[in-house]
């Protein structure tokens, strides 16, 4: 298989599949319930008995970092889904119709734009209110006026098409074109977009987790996991340190596989 000739992206599926198998199957991968205690080991190192060590109430760290996988990517991947539809459902119809349609709504577009993503994220959580549903839109939200940007460019091309002449002529309804013809042949880029999204929206995602707006306590979402061992960063700092590395590997591992699936080699 060609993909072989690329060891980091068989290494960076390797490691998708063990993090989709944590987000499917976590008790495949956790050897301690994630809530309970395991004895006396408070704030143990990292062992084999204990791969990321204990916590301040004896929970085994790497427990709870697989059950926080289901967490964390369900809501990156909520994040994902919701700005790829609401981008892609504005950006299709303002790109088809364009003129005083598309101008004022690309307008609105390019104010979501200005607005920090984090920010923005922010205000739909303080709407909301706290959890990982509320964060995947707040994040979405933040992403879709750059899936709308990039659907209205592919859609103006293809709308340009001679095909898409031809449909028209005879006599197919524009809802019809759409579907059919324009959504079909625009829809790649943002495919590929999406991978790439992905990797950003577990960072979002775990930075307002970091920040106290994901799941609470004692829900071991990966950045409230980060969060919670700042405080013994001194004496245990491998509570922070190591949910911190496993959501630096996923988040490259992913953004590999969407370079792989964007063309780039």
């Amino acid at each position: 298989m060609r993909i072989l000739r690329y060891p980091g992206m068989v290494v960076s599926i390797l490691l998708l599949a063990l993090t989709a198998l944590a987000v499917a199957a976590p008790a495949l991968l956790a050897p301690y319930d994630p809530y309970e205690s395991v004895g006396a080991m408070r704030l143990a190192p990292p062992s084999w008995e204990h791969l990321f060590g204990t916590d301040h109430l004896a929970r085994d760290v790497f427990s709870r970092v697989v059950y926080g996988a289901r967490l964390s990517l369900s809501a990156a991947g909520l994040a994902v889904v919701a700005g790829v539809t609401l981008g892609a459902i504005i950006g299709l119809i303002t790109g088809y119709l364009r003129g005083v349609v598309d101008a004022v709504v690309m307008r609105f577009v390019d104010v979501v734009i200005a607005i920090p993503g984090i920010l923005l994220a922010l205000i739909v959580v303080a709407s909301l209110g706290f959890g990982p549903v509320a964060v995947g839109l707040g994040v979405g939200l933040g992403t879709s006026g750059a899936f709308a940007r990039v659907m209205r460019a592919q859609v103006i091309r293809v709308r340009a098409e001679e095909y898409i002449e031809a449909a028209r002529t005879l006599g197919v309804r524009g809802p019809t074109i759409l579907v059919r013809h324009v959504l079909p042949n625009a829809a790649r880029p943002i495919i590929s977009m999406a991978a790439l999204e992905l990797a950003a929206a577990i960072l979002a995602v775990s930075a307002l987790s970091f920040l106290g707006f994901g799941a609470q306590p004692p829900a071991p979402e990966w950045g409230a996991l980060v969060s919670a061992g700042r405080d013994f960063v001194a004496i245990a700092p491998w509570l922070s340190i190591l949910p911190g590395v496993v959501i630096l590997v996923v988040v490259l591992a992913v953004n590999r596989i969407a370079r792989y699936i964007g063309g780039e080699r």
